[in-house]
């Protein structure tokens, strides 16, 4: 069979916008519910096509903009992957420039257009290195190396390839702990090592104790004050992360 160039393809870019809920010390990924075909009434990572006049990168953040009303620093986000496979939309060839963006705030969500509702979940980990996002009887898993979902099923799987861009996603995250846990920018500008420890231990790499925790990341964590507390008992201390990007 022949084999065409191709010349222009759509080109969208595909957030998994993190956050953290201090309220239940859970970890959340942002997924909204597609308005529109294809893939309509199924669950999605929010999504928007590059303009001409921008690059992938600033697409990324005008998306968080758009959608949330947050204006964030290039920090908060950090390019992932690109993913090319050629079915990975069924209506016409699309290429996914992916972001992993980090919210320094957790935020109640407006579903935008295009969406039917918005929504956070909660990120669990299972077993033998899955993970899955959780919102009452919805559960969204990882998939496997290689592994591709192909059944057209609104309750198991995300729009087009999402459930791998997801897989991607946390893969990068666990593999980035020990050296540059951009994960830890969902806490805000500050953070104690309780917190951060909680983080890690939801991604499977939780410390034994606080003094083990801090000399383990004594180079990218710096000791910013003590959180205020009322009553007996000495204060928390807050750090926060150094990051060279």
């Amino acid at each position: 069979m022949d084999s065409f160039p191709l010349e222009r393809p759509y080109i969208t870019i595909t957030n998994v916008i993190w956050s953290f809920d201090y309220d239940t010390q859970q970890v959340k990924v942002l997924l909204i519910k597609r308005a529109d075909e294809p893939f309509k009434n199924f669950w999605a990572l929010p999504e928007i096509l590059l303009r001409e006049d921008e690059s992938a990168h600033e697409a990324s953040l005008r998306l968080i903009k758009e959608k949330i009303g947050l204006s964030l620093s290039d920090v908060h986000a950090e390019q992932l992957a690109t993913f090319t496979a050629p079915d990975r939309n069924p209506d016409f060839r699309a290429l996914s420039l992916s972001y992993m963006i980090f919210l320094p705030k957790y935020v109640n969500l407006v579903p935008g257009s295009g969406a039917i509702e918005a929504e956070w979940f909660t990120l669990e980990k299972i077993k033998n290195n899955y993970f899955g996002l959780k919102k009452g009887d919805l559960f969204f898993k990882t998939l496997a190396e290689n592994e591709y979902v192909t059944e057209l099923d609104s309750q198991k799987r995300l729009a087009f390839d999402h459930n791998w861009i997801l897989t991607v996603a946390c893969h990068r995250i666990v593999n980035k702990l020990n050296y540059q846990p951009t994960i830890l920018l969902t806490l805000g500008s500050s953070f104690t090592l309780k917190t951060a420890r909680h983080v890690y231990g939801i991604f499977g790499q939780d410390e034994p104790d606080n003094s083990n925790f801090l000399q383990n990341n004594k180079k990218i964590f710096e000791l910013v004050g003590e959180v205020d507390k009322k009553g007996p008992g000495r204060p928390a201390k807050k750090f926060r992360l150094l990051i060279s990007f």
